[in-house]
């Protein structure tokens, strides 16, 4: 982990940056736990790693497998005033506990005229994850932006994991918290200090020829073709999300006002996807031109050749971005 002795920015993994963030609010914040499957061994991809050894099997709770039990222990928690975060291993699994997800922890805090909060930060790191098939690889974000009562973020940077998580571990309210399953080793500089508040976008480019709107492990995807789209001449004004719900609407529309066109491009199946809520709601606001990119509807498959036919790619995007600036 490279020190900047300058600005005390530290580079650190996507999930190095995770561990940090919720050392950090453990520390400030008694009520912190964190409950799961195998978090006392640091998580299958390492985002827990040493903060059973630091601060014990009291506030970091290894669970049965049964992701029913952990994110009902989790809404019981909060409801009881503890702020835990319930990790779910991947979003796949976290379909087995969907009940206490929807039905209680988003509902209480109307259904009871506030009496109860669930602080509650639900981690299920989604999209493709490498040879790991259809069971394993699926992006389910738009299922939770539809759902009211809940957060819903998916950071794409090391910077905006740590800043975020902190954010969410701060929110009153759910927090779905998607991270992506194949950026636990990207690294980048992250700065401790720097807040960064849900529900405000990221603009990674500036430019006029069209807006690219995107989130999670797509967005460092639209960078690259930003990148070759630049070379041509075709200066894209590229925003992450980060937080779906609330969204940035402001940025998105400011942007969608000036350059008269907007491609929206995401990891998930595209049919009902959150790239629809977007796209119309810029076109309704500002009369702008659509497209959008997303996956087939169709299951991810196993074989290299197959999961290649569910991913949204450079060459996919510079195409479609090139037809919308034309």
């Amino acid at each position: 982990m490279a020190l900047n002795a300058a600005n005390s920015v530290e580079e650190l993994s996507y999930a190095e940056a995770a561990v940090r963030a919720i050392a950090r609010e453990m520390e400030a914040d008694a009520r912190v736990v964190v409950l799961g499957e195998d978090v006392g061994r640091g998580g299958i991809f390492g985002q827990y790693k040493g903060l059973q050894q630091r601060f014990g099997e009291r506030r970091v709770i290894d669970t049965p497998i049964s992701e029913a039990a952990i994110m009902g222990a989790g809404v019981g928690m909060a409801l009881a005033g503890l702020r835990p975060v319930v990790e779910m291993r991947v979003v796949d699994f976290a379909l087995c506990g969907m009940d206490e997800l929807v039905n209680q922890a988003a509902k209480n805090r109307f259904m009871f005229g506030g009496q109860g909060r669930v602080p509650l930060v639900a981690r299920m790191p989604g999209g493709i994850w490498d040879a790991s098939a259809a069971q394993h690889s699926q992006s389910l974000e738009a299922w939770f932006a539809h759902l009211p009562g809940v957060v819903v973020v998916s950071p794409s940077t090391p910077q905006d994991n740590h800043s975020l998580l902190r954010a969410a571990l701060q929110c009153g309210d759910p927090v779905v918290y998607i991270e992506h399953k194949t950026l636990w080793g990207a690294r980048g500089p992250v700065d401790e200090t720097l807040a960064v508040p849900l529900g405000k976008a990221a603009r990674m480019r500036q430019g006029d020829a069209l807006t690219l709107v995107s989130w999670s492990r797509q967005a460092q995807v639209c960078a690259e073709a930003c990148e070759r789209l630049a070379a041509e001449g075709i200066a894209v004004d590229l925003i992450d999300l980060r937080t779906l719900w609330p969204w940035d609407r402001e940025t998105v529309f400011e942007s969608c006002a000036r350059t008269g066109r907007l491609l929206v491009a995401h990891e998930a199946v595209q049919a009902a996807g959150f790239g629809a809520e977007i796209a119309a709601s810029a076109a309704e606001a500002t009369g702008c031109r659509i497209a959008r990119l997303g996956a087939p509807r169709i299951p991810v498959g196993y074989a290299p050749v197959l999961e290649a036919q569910s991913r949204v790619g450079v060459d996919a995007i510079v195409a479609a971005a090139k037809k919308l600036a034309g």
